[in-house]
């Protein structure tokens, strides 16, 4: 096997619909991987659509089509060699032609196409066209064909192979583009080559670990009867088709120190599979991150022919074609019994039941082929940080790339990975079914070496969509998807890869249960956020929530550089351009409405700007905890979301100029592994709601210590205290009550409850803590002036110092204020009375000192007490 790339020398081209005439029929040089909008950006002819109104001036790219070529000069191919062309991913709707041959049209852009082209070998100099129709244009003629389906936006996403949100969500623009998003090969091969190579994982009650390595291969044609094979050239005689053999070698580290462990099997003529086993009697299991290590075997593949012609014609036994990935050993279930609650939902790992602490994610750029390893490695990085352990690739976006589930693998975040199906009904006709069972079998076998990959999900929303959005009458009758997420979807995992749980949606509930019943299976919370306040959140026990999130704008730098007034004005929330960078449904009045009970609605922009950012960071916190607090019984929370795809107001913790929200903080202390929560709980001695700490040890080990808990003056003055020995054991939760005196005030205005337990495996000193307040922050007697701060440089920035002087809720260095580059290592961090804290500022930037002391830089809750108005900004 010989693969070569074809990403040099493309140009490109615009036509059809309203292109503008600096655009039309303009040649320009063209990249690949990459996409329409961002070669017209790179030859300045388009102004990048992230920024500011750009994105409602481009909408004439909708509805254009675009025309990729390049030169390309085939070398004249062997009697017995096959000679193909291999677009790894084509957005969407297009048509590939060779000289003056149509090669093929494709309608999907989650699929590989694979074209022979051996009859255009040696032919000379030709042109390699790739044209892309309008996928716009094409959903709303197949909508025509087959009959409209509901769906949640406007555009009839649901009828074309196509990122969904590139239609625009409630979080990401409407930037509908095209191009050659995968890499292009040209492959030249003999007698046969690996389709597909599956490795299943089982781990024997004896400890060992099977690895069943199943193998698909294509042959190439040129061999059989003694007739003449397709796209065969010259005279060559065509010889009996071969035996194949497949070599497996699984190893890990130096072999000396590790072991390897060989298998073969033959393939006979006439087949084009086979499997082999290995077995490893003492292997090392891959875990979840905070459950164990992540060792990664190494498992090649190389299929081989014993005929001599057959790879190089010089060697004996020579190698066709070869394989290579890493995997992990490890099992994965889904715990789904009934039980006194109603259903569970636990994923169990090596046969560990797991908590969940996961978030979901969409496509880091809504530029896909932009989205490199390193920008990857970034983000899963910032995944461990923030104590994650699970990501949730959603639905309505992309099958990521390698390079994103080997990063996965690494690090022991495991993907819980979605089908490509979101938020509306889709049509199960032909071509329709073919696509998609194309496409899951494509990326079901793709994925399988994958050990951080731990359930695949049937789609999102869509089967809830048809219970409670109002789809039945619309349908009448027609399909909408059913047989894919109850039929085709589990048959496919169930054939090619048994080692996984499947569920058929997010959010699901087994047998006759509403579909989002929080007592079965898994639950989406969005009640808070559309309708309701966050601490609404407690009021429901979900077995596993997997959906839930609150909105906040991304950081002050990222609005500066992306979302400005064109008249250099100052901006506001009510202004289009902050309208545009904000998609969801009456967003800002739902910000406002969330933030009027606790922090109040402020009248100055920047205070805004930090109160919906801090807003958000404590209600997704609230429910993470009181989620957490509730293990076993709530066995997961995956939080609306950890990226974004584009500047904008969302729900992410990680904007999308890769910034950290103060969510992100959030996030990293209420999903540590050692946590303290309190929390109102009816008294099981009494039937009357108490106070408790909830002691949630998701660790190894037990943790053992004296808690303490103290109402004080908010100017640190004891009032009542608690001690209390605790020895909660791993992996779970204990609920310690307050007493009377301790947990009711005398000033409700002015007093806290501080709770601490030393943690012996935490990084610093500080004890794990809790700070619970009798009001909100309207009425709570908060000192603006409560933060005494000290700023020294030192190597590579600066150490911020602050003490408190009284209480400081919530602390935060928002540094991107005076260095868009700079970064802090802590953040939203509350200050009892008398306490200090250290933040380390990381930035080249010299002159900061006094900067970084202003009150734009270092927030709190403290210093809007004086700002709030019930009034619109």
């Amino acid at each position: 096997m010989k693969r070569t790339q074809l990403h040099d020398n493309w140009t490109m081209q615009a036509g059809g619909g309203s292109v503008p005439d600096a655009v039309a029929h303009r040649t320009i040089p063209a990249a690949v991987p990459g996409c329409a909008h961002t070669d017209l950006m790179s030859a300045g002819l388009m102004p990048d659509p992230y920024l500011d109104m750009v994105e409602d001036e481009v909408v004439w790219a909708h509805r254009a089509n675009w025309t990729y070529e390049r030169p390309i000069d085939i070398a004249r191919a062997a009697p017995d060699e096959r000679v193909d062309l291999v677009f790894e991913g084509l957005d969407t709707v297009a048509t590939v032609r060779l000289g003056d041959t149509e090669l093929g049209r494709t309608r999907n852009q989650h699929r590989t196409y694979r074209f022979d082209v051996r009859d255009h070998a040696g032919a000379g100099d030709a042109t390699l066209q790739v044209a892309f129709a309008s996928a716009l244009i094409h959903a709303e003629e197949e909508e025509s064909r087959v009959g409209a389906r509901p769906r949640v936006y406007p555009t009839p996403m649901n009828m074309v192979r196509k990122m969904a949100c590139s239609f625009g969500w409630d979080w990401g623009p409407n930037l509908q583009t095209a191009g050659i998003w995968r890499p292009v090969l040209l492959e030249r091969w003999r007698t046969a080559r690996l389709e597909s190579v599956r490795p299943i994982v089982s781990v024997d009650p004896d400890g060992s670990a099977c690895v069943l390595v199943h193998v698909d291969v294509e042959r190439s044609g040129l061999e059989g009867s003694g007739t003449q094979g397709a796209g065969t050239q010259g005279a060559g005689t065509q010889k009996a088709e071969s035996a194949l053999t497949v070599d497996v070698r699984l190893s890990r580290g130096s072999d000396m120190e590790h072991g390897t462990w060989n298998a073969s099997v033959e393939i006979p003529a006439g087949s084009s599979a086979g499997s082999a086993t290995v077995v490893v009697t003492d292997p090392q299991l891959w875990w979840p991150v905070g459950y164990g290590q992540q060792p990664l075997y190494d498992l090649d593949v190389t299929l081989s022919s014993t005929d001599a012609d057959a790879g190089n014609a010089d060697t004996d036994n020579a190698a066709l074609d070869t394989w290579h990935r890493r995997i992990g050993l490890r099992t994965v279930t889904l715990d789904t019994d009934p039980d006194d609650h109603g259903t569970s939902f636990v994923l169990r790992v090596n046969g560990e039941p797991v908590f969940v602490r996961g978030a979901n994610w969409i496509p880091d750029d809504h530029f896909v082929s932009r989205i490199t390893r390193d920008r990857l490695d970034r983000r899963i990085t910032q995944a461990v940080g923030a104590n994650l352990n699970l990501l949730r690739v959603w639905g309505g976006g992309i099958y990521e790339s390698e390079d994103f589930y080997d990063l996965c693998d690494e690090a022991g975040i495991m993907v819980w990975q979605d089908f490509l199906l979101a938020c509306a009904a889709y049509p199960e006709e032909e071509p329709h079914r073919s696509e998609f069972e194309a496409e899951a079998r494509e990326h079901v076998a793709r994925l399988t070496p994958h050990p951080s990959l731990v359930i695949w999900n049937g789609g999102n929303e869509n089967i809830w969509g048809f219970e409670d959005w109002g789809w039945r009458e619309p349908l009448a009758g027609r399909t909408w998807g059913l047989g894919y997420y109850t039929e085709l979807f589990p048959s496919i995992v169930a054939e090619l890869d048994p080692s996984r749980p499947y569920c058929p949606g997010s959010p699901f509930s087994p047998g006759s249960q509403h579909p989002n019943d929080p007592d079965h299976g898994t639950h989406h919370e969005w009640e808070v956020w559309n309708r309701t306040d966050y601490t609404n959140y407690r009021g429901d026990i979900p077995r596993f929530c997997s959906e839930f999130g609150f909105q906040a704008p991304p950081a002050w730098s990222t609005l500066q550089r992306a979302v400005r007034n064109a008249d250099g004005s100052p901006l506001s929330k009510s202004d289009p351009v902050w309208l545009l960078h904000q998609k969801a449904e009456e967003g800002n009045d739902k910000l406002d409405r969330g933030l009027e009970p606790h922090l109040g609605v402020p009248q100055d922009f920047a205070d805004w700007h930090w109160a919906t950012q801090l807003n958000q960071a404590r209600a997704v916190a609230h429910a993470v905890t009181h989620y957490r607090s509730w293990w076993p019984r709530t066995a997961g929370s995956i939080v609306w979301q950890l990226n974004d795809c584009w500047p904008v107001t969302s729900w992410a913790a990680i904007d999308g100029d890769e910034r950290l929200k103060p969510l992100w903080w959030g996030l990293r202390a209420a999903y540590a592994d050692r946590v303290l929560s309190v929390q109102p709980r009816t008294d099981p001695a009494t039937g009357e709601s108490a106070l408790m700490v909830a002691v949630i040890n998701d660790s190894a080990l037990p943790w053992t210590g004296t808690l303490q808990a103290s109402r004080q003056t908010l100017a640190g003055e004891n009032l009542a205290q608690m001690t209390s020995v605790v020895d909660v054991a791993a992996r779970s939760v204990q609920l310690v009550p307050v007493p009377e005196d301790v947990q009711n005030p005398g000033d409700p205005r002015g007093e806290v409850l501080v709770v601490q337990l030393a943690d012996p495996s935490a990084e610093s000193d500080v004890p794990a803590g809790d700070v619970h307040c009798w009001v909100e922050d309207l009425e709570l007697a908060l000192d603006p002036s409560a933060a005494q701060i000290d700023v020294v440089a030192v190597e590579g920035g600066y150490r911020l110092t602050v003490h408190a002087l009284s209480l400081v809720k919530d602390l935060m260095v928002l540094a991107d204020r005076v260095d868009p580059e700079a970064t802090v290592d802590a953040g939203l961090i509350t200050l009892p009375a008398g306490t200090s804290v250290t933040v380390t500022v990381h930035s080249p930037r010299s002159g900061l000192t006094q900067a970084l002391t202003a009150r734009s830089v270092v927030r709190s809750a403290n210093d809007l007490q004086s700002q709030h108005v019930a009034a619109p900004v």
